[in-house]
């Protein structure tokens, strides 16, 4: 293993780090884009549905936008990948339903899951923060090729709950949720901009560089890199991997 650190608990983003980009954008965004519509006619008495309608109102300055309105712009959104909340909580409610239905299984990259399952086993807490909505974390963690994997996460945390990712508050949030000194918290991204807003705030950060994914030639900046999980040591006040 090329990196070691020593700390109590590691944050995963997922796109492009635990999990294919491409796997997202051309599985899940067509899945989320074709049951929109339905969503937004037939969920009306889901309070969540409700609230991401209104924000979507609220971003775009239209309080009187309908169903086919609001539609249109959740499928500009999802064009040009925009991590806004409202898009991100319906997706959520959607692919949450197709796991659930067994319509969709979760991509994890070969050294994920075990990297995972040590790194539990030896105490080490382990989070989610991604731009991607908590429902649709818990999905995706539910519903993979290996089983349920939730039980491995301690908590999720998204845009909603924590803030934008490429902001130091954001980690701020989280370390002060998770009750974890700054200093003891290790972030693993694939995005030069969220490793940049960890280290602000405080945290150890390493990117993950997986050939293919779209941040593959930009880099990691200055930050240390890695290939794959299995790169990553982790010696913790508990247990050591």
């Amino acid at each position: 293993m090329s990196l070691r650190y020593d700390v109590d608990a590691v944050v995963l983003d997922i796109e492009g780090t635990t999990s294919a980009t491409g796997f997202v954008v051309d599985v899940l965004y067509p899945y989320s884009r074709s049951r929109f519509a339905a969503l937004l006619t037939e969920g009306g008495d889901n309070p969540e549905v409700a609230r991401a309608v209104a924000q979507v109102r609220e971003l775009t300055g239209d309080p009187d936008a309908d169903a086919v309105q609001i539609e249109k712009t959740l499928g500009t959104w999802l064009d040009e990948d925009r991590k806004a909340t409202p898009l991100k909580t319906l997706q959520g409610i959607i692919w949450s339903e197709g796991f659930a239905r067994g319509d969709l299984v979760s991509h994890f990259y070969d050294d994920v899951v075990p990297a995972l399952r040590v790194w539990h086993s030896a105490g080490l807490r382990l989070y989610v923060y991604s731009s991607g909505s908590v429902a649709a974390q818990r999905a995706w963690f539910t519903s993979s090729p290996e089983g349920d994997l939730l039980p491995l996460v301690s908590g999720l945390y998204d845009t909603e709950n924590a803030g934008p990712k490429q902001e130091p508050e954001s980690y701020r949030r989280i370390a002060a949720a998770t009750g974890t000194e700054p200093s003891r918290l290790l972030f693993l991204s694939d995005r030069p901009g969220e490793l940049d807003a960890a280290v602000a705030a405080g945290w150890h950060a390493v990117g993950v560089r997986r050939p293919g994914e779209p941040y593959f030639e930009q880099g990691v900046g200055d930050h240390a890199s890695a290939g794959a999980f299995d790169e990553i040591g982790i010696t913790s006040s508990r247990s050591t991997t």
